[in-house]
């Protein structure tokens, strides 16, 4: 389980290095909404990086940081970089449930109820993305019009 953890890890701060190319993707495009919600993104990922290592500290198990892989950037339109970001959604969904399925095949009740709160955040982050990809369906090329979709958006989370 503890290399399982590790390796989410990696897979968390995978994540928030393609978000943070996003970001500066849709930053090269002048669209500041969506720079600013991808950079919110990336650091909402770095963020469960550390609750996994804060885990494992805390149950006295070794971390042990990955290599991540260079993000892909070679979007052509912001529905291609939201599509990469639901994607990488829907990854990393299935690795937290792959983490639960173990920590359940081993017994392991304490990481069990660890990762509870990750399978709850994946349906919300799926969600949102799914939502933000549709929306940019609709704006079809008018970016300004997704950027000024993404802005009301933030603005009534907050």
């Amino acid at each position: 389980m503890i290399k399982q953890i590790n390796a989410q890890i990696a897979n968390e701060f995978g994540a928030a290095h393609k978000y943070l190319a996003i970001a500066c993707f849709f930053d090269d495009l002048a669209l500041p909404a969506l720079t600013a919600f991808f950079e919110k993104q990336s650091d909402e990922e770095r963020e469960h990086a550390g609750k996994f290592i804060k885990y494992l500290r805390d149950v006295n198990a070794r971390v042990t940081l990955h290599q991540i892989t260079k993000p892909e950037a070679s979007w052509q339109t912001p529905l291609d970089a939201i599509q990469t970001a639901l994607d990488s959604e829907l990854t990393v969904t299935k690795q937290i449930n792959d983490l639960v399925d173990l920590a359940i095949k081993e017994n392991d009740h304490a990481t069990r109820g660890f990762l509870n709160w990750f399978v709850s955040e994946q349906v919300e982050e799926v969600s949102t993305m799914t939502t933000l990809r549709d929306a940019a369906k609709l704006a079809g090329q008018d970016y300004l019009r997704l950027n000024a979709y993404v802005r009301h958006w933030n603005t009534e989370a907050e």
